[in-house]
Formats: structure tokens, C-alpha cells, sequence
């Protein structure tokens, strides 16, 4: 599944974002999107993706997946939203 996918499937199940967010691998990925600026990024990036443009967030998942930790971590998601 590609990130696309990954967001189309968020969209439209609106229980399957609350789980994720309550999961660990969703507080894990929420940690590492806040970064070490309390999350005012994420929060700039949210706004304008509510607004249509995603490429800030896709940027910030982009960053997150640059990473061992973090790739392996958003694969476990992506399995997770399979099921």
C-alpha cells in the first residue's frame, strides 16, 4: 500500500484514524511527527492538508520514513489498515 492509499483509506474510515491514534505505532508516529517543536510543524502541516495541500505532511512523513525506526514503523501501520 502507498501513501496514498495509506490516506485515501484514512479518509474514509474515520474509526480506523481514532485506532490508529490510540494504538502505540499511531503515539510512536505522533512523537516523531511533533519532532523537537512541540508540534507547531505538525500543527501548520494538518492545517494546510485540511485545507488540500499535503506537502508539507507528506514532506513530514517523508523525513519519518528516512529512517530505519521509522520506515519499519510506518510498515506496521500499513499492515495494520490491510486488515
Amino acid at each position: 500500500m502507498d501513501q496514498k492509499e495509506m490516506i485515501e483509506r484514512l479518509k474514509r474510515n474515520p474509526a480506523a484514524v481514532q485506532a490508529l491514534l490510540n494504538s502505540p505505532d499511531g503515539q510512536a508516529l505522533m512523537r516523531m511527527l511533533q519532532g523537537q517543536d512541540s508540534g507547531q510543524t505538525l500543527d501548520r502541516a494538518a492545517a494546510q492538508a485540511s485545507g488540500g495541500n499535503t506537502a508539507q505532511m507528506t514532506q513530514m512523513l517523508k523525513n519519518v520514513m528516512s529512517t530505519p525506526g521509522g520506515a519499519q514503523l510506518i510498515r506496521r501501520i500499513a499492515q495494520s489498515l490491510q486488515k
